[in-house]
């Protein structure tokens, strides 16, 4: 996989403008016709449709995929699935 999508899970009853109560931060496939969506489902498989976008990417080589002040909230399953590509 070439690109991936950094989606938060967030808590149930997230109003959008608020700041996300992040769950968990998952990675999804980029889709190849819209690049910036994620595919339909996460590396672990769960539906990304009620995620948010979290508009992260690493700027340098060897950062993670994740933002590094969520590591605690990384989803480890997807993290095994990037480890796996």
């Amino acid at each position: 996989m070439a690109t991936i999508v950094v989606l938060f899970e967030v808590e149930p009853g997230w109003a959008p403008g608020a700041e996300p109560a992040v769950l968990l931060v998952h990675a999804a496939g980029a889709d190849p016709d819209a690049p910036e969506d994620p595919q339909g489902r996460t590396l672990c498989g769960r539906d990304t449709a009620p995620m948010e976008h979290a508009h992260y990417r690493p700027t340098r080589p060897g950062e993670p995929w994740y933002p590094a002040t969520l590591a605690d909230r990384r989803c480890r399953e997807c993290e095994g699935a990037l480890r796996r590509q």
